[in-house]
């Protein structure tokens, strides 16, 4: 594969905080239609990593390209234009609002102030809402205030509300975090689901639910990349078991 087939190309990355390399040189490349999980230690650099690709933190060098167009030194809002979603550890969405209104909110045109004021609710949103909460399993709670549902259907509702964005690119930090066992297993089935046609980055620490989602695993360490390629094949290495999976 050329650079160019890959949705998401990330090379020689490297951000500083005081000298401190957070990010190291890193290369990575995810392809459309895959689920690249994310694991590693604590300060291995994977929220840094993802801040870097949404914008939230300013590269010091190196190139992060989307669809082949450069990113650094993009706004964070126009990444979201292009197609980029992020998932926070904490969910952020509308509690006093129906499950509907949270995801009408988010379809692009709804949310800077003056979109909100001429917005109108048309049959193209209704379609797009009502598609978008048979894919999050919430069809039948669209009329419910956001804040009474469960926390594992939070966590759906906001991914739900990046869907309604259309992202190419969908990034989600830690999403099973505090989730019954039920709620993983239809949240590994969501990820199968909305990984096609858009490539997924999930950092997870859970390696049972890693394993039921991961097309391939990139293991960091220290703002690098110590391994990567299938779960079996990064188990079973000796420096990953060192660092990470033997404490």
């Amino acid at each position: 594969m050329s650079n160019t087939d890959f949705a998401l190309a990330v090379e020689d990355l490297t951000v500083s905080f005081d000298g401190f390399k957070a990010i190291d040189k890193l290369t990575l490349y995810v392809s459309r239609d895959e689920v690249r999980v994310i694991i590693g230690p604590n300060g291995a650099g994977k929220t840094t990593l993802l801040d870097l690709i949404c914008g939230k933190t300013k590269a010091s060098a190196g190139s992060i390209k989307f669809k082949n167009e450069e990113l650094v030194g993009m706004d964070e809002h126009l990444r979201v234009r292009r197609g980029i979603g992020r998932k926070f550890q904490t969910p952020s969405i509308y509690e006093n609002l129906s499950v509907f209104k949270n995801l009408e909110v988010s379809y692009p045109g709804g949310r800077s102030v003056f979109g909100a004021l001429g917005f109108r609710c048309t049959d193209e949103v209704r379609a797009r809402i009502q598609a978008v909460a048979e894919e999050i399993g919430l069809q039948q709670n669209l009329g419910m205030e956001a804040g009474l549902l469960s926390h594992g259907q939070k966590q759906w509702l906001e991914i739900g509300m990046l869907l309604m964005q259309e992202p190419e690119l969908l990034m989600l930090d830690e999403p099973i975090a505090g989730m019954s066992a039920r709620e993983r297993e239809l949240t590994a089935d969501l990820l199968r689901r909305i990984s096609k046609n858009r490539a997924v980055i999930v950092i997870e620490h859970d390696m049972d639910f890693v394993k039921q989602i991961a097309h391939k695993v990139t293991v960091m360490h220290q703002g690098k990349i110590l391994a990567e390629g299938p779960m079996e094949a990064v188990q079973n290495d000796p420096k990953v078991i060192d660092v990470y999976l033997g404490h």
